[in-house]
């Protein structure tokens, strides 16, 4: 999802979006959004998160 979409689904701003995935990165260690999402598909089974 782009950081618009995510904004979207969560009803918050799209700076605020970039800012959750920015800290998401640092803490977790990551360096792309695809590593954030290779991790998730891995915890959540079948998409249901989506």
């Amino acid at each position: 999802m782009t950081n618009r979409e995510i904004a979207a689904r969560l009803t918050i701003t799209e700076r605020s979006a970039e800012s959750h995935i920015e800290r998401i990165c640092a803490r977790m260690g990551f360096r792309s959004r695809s590593q954030i999402a290779a991790w998730y598909s891995a915890l959540v089974p079948d998409g249901a998160g989506s």
